[in-house]
């Protein structure tokens, strides 16, 4: 087992500084996938003659983490891929424990660095040492798949644009009895969204709050049905409502704005609606 076994996915948004960043991190004996979610041929160009190891795929539009995932998944010809978001900057000793961590426990679908939401979950104090805490669930931003493990259930389902992608992936691995881990010491540093501008910010803040809530609706329905998912959004939906009307009489525009995207985002999955909404930049 080495590195070479490893095919690591990234799916970038135009990220260009972000995936630089991410791509220096790498060992270059890794083959790296991306698929840029836009038709940006510059992008494309530039990193592959940057990077020898690397294979461009542009998307032609933005088609969601899930989706532009999934692309790269069905092109990986080695036993595992390593699945990181641009903004993931790995240790020196990211790759070399991960390879470890495969010797030491076979039997899983995903394993996963031990930091999540900024919370260590194991404590360990030696640093050589890999330890491995079985979880429900984790992150997508830095997720290592055992490729064999999914031939039965798929990769990530693609009605989601964003948000509920990996917990919905992780939610059926569990359903069949898979394996996720947690490893110590697997040092991945996830530095969060960040905008190159104000306008883009704005805007993708109005696009996350629309997903967050189409998608929770979504999640909910395709695993406990309709009545069970509405009765669980339905204090969202009204709390949407009613802070979109005090924030309209407060003429707080921008607050008004994104719980009218909330609102709207419930709607539209309530209604069987697909994730339609996307950002205009």
């Amino acid at each position: 087992m080495s590195i070479k076994d490893i095919t690591v996915i990234v799916a970038t948004f135009k990220s260009d500084k972000n995936v630089i960043n991410c791509l220096n991190s790498i060992n270059r004996e890794c083959k790296i996938i991306i698929v840029e979610n836009s038709n940006n041929i510059d992008f494309k160009e530039n990193i592959e003659k940057k990077f020898n190891n690397v294979q461009c795929i542009l998307a032609e539009k933005n088609i969601g983490y899930g989706r532009a995932n999934n692309i790269a998944l069905k092109r990986v010809k080695t036993s595992y891929a390593l699945i990181l978001n641009p903004d993931a900057i790995l240790a020196n000793s990211s790759l070399e424990n991960l390879n470890r961590a495969i010797e030491l426990i076979n039997d899983f679908a995903i394993l996963a660095p031990e930091e999540q939401d900024g919370k260590i979950r194991i404590n360990n104090k030696n640093e050589n040492e890999l330890l491995f805490k079985p979880t429900q669930n984790t992150k997508g931003f830095a997720m290592l798949l055992k490729l064999s493990e999914f031939k039965d259930i798929g990769f990530f389902d693609e009605s989601f644009f964003l948000y509920f992608e990996d917990i919905d992936l992780c939610k059926r691995l569990n359903d069949n009895n898979k394996k996720i881990f947690l490893v110590s010491n697997l040092k991945i540093n996830h530095l969060g969204a960040q905008s190159s501008s104000e306008d883009i910010s704005w805007e993708r803040e109005l696009t996350r709050n629309w997903h967050w809530m189409w998608s929770t609706f979504y999640y909910h329905k395709k695993h406990s049905g309709f009545f069970i998912s509405l009765l669980q959004v339905l204090p969202k939906l009204i709390s949407a409502i009613f802070k979109f009307i005090i924030y309209s009489v407060l003429k707080k525009n921008k607050k008004k704005k994104i719980y009218l995207m909330r609102f709207l985002g419930l709607v539209n999955a309530i209604k069987g609606k697909s994730s339609w909404y996307r950002p205009k930049v």
